[in-house]
């Protein structure tokens, strides 16, 4: 092992940390306020959100992985693997950007349109995070991976350390994992989304909002990507001989 697996590990260790601490006031009072207004949702309409999501991921993944160069990257180190995420990360956040721009200054109808754009740029990232470390994500196993990063990434603090320990573990429960939740996938994400990107449908400042939730957001789920994979290779503390 070498010196840079090491301080990958640290960070990793560290990002764990800062995954599973309490979020904070605000966000846990958005979050309880957003279960009442789901609670008073009829079941349903929860229904027709949870299949509208649900189709639109599926169509996205089948989309994604038709374009994602597989396994580009299996024979680099993990230095030059990371060195490659950089620069997918640094052009999918500004692809998200514009994206968050255009709509944001389109006010309300266009900031609708923000919510499937954003979500297919997020998801073919995530293909191409996964061809970058070394997974096949023609294996369904991976495909189902790539929504629990998402889902690690955009879940409230207790779907957040359940989603942890998936991830941690995934070598064992993904073989009995069949698919995903889908209604408690949508709910979480949009709950999230809500709180962070509800002024973008401001006219006026919506641009500036939309460009700024959107480079945040792809900030936070690159991080939590780039980790989830580095922790899949990096199963157990590195020594340095």
């Amino acid at each position: 092992m070498n010196e840079y697996e090491v301080k990958a590990y640290q960070e990793i260790e560290e990002w764990k940390r800062k995954m599973l601490k309490k979020s904070g006031l605000l966000n846990r009072f958005s979050k309880k306020a957003q279960m009442k207004v789901n609670n008073l949702i009829p079941d349903k309409a929860h229904q027709i959100m949870t299949d509208s999501i649900k189709n639109m991921v599926k169509a996205t993944l089948v989309g994604s992985n038709l374009m994602t160069r597989k396994r580009q990257s299996k024979s680099l180190s993990l230095a030059e693997k990371d060195a490659e995420f950089t620069g997918k990360l640094s052009s999918y956040r500004k692809t998200a950007i514009i994206e968050g721009a255009g709509t944001g200054a389109g006010g309300i109808l266009l900031g609708l349109a923000d919510f499937p754009l954003l979500l297919s740029i997020k998801m073919k990232f995530l293909f191409e995070v996964a061809a970058v470390y070394g997974y096949d994500t023609n294996e369904y196993e991976e495909r189902l991976f790539i929504l629990h990063v998402f889902k690690l990434a955009f879940s409230s603090d207790e779907k957040r350390r359940e989603t942890m320990q998936i991830i941690e573990e995934w070598e064992d429960r993904s073989v009995g994992l069949k698919d995903m939740d889908w209604r408690e996938f949508q709910q979480e994400y949009r709950d999230y989304i809500d709180f962070v990107k509800i002024l973008q449908l401001v006219p006026g400042i919506g641009a500036v909002i939309g460009a700024y939730a959107n480079n945040n957001l792809m900030e936070h789920l690159g991080e939590v990507a780039k980790n989830a994979y580095r922790m899949r290779i990096l199963k157990t503390a590195p020594k340095l001989y």
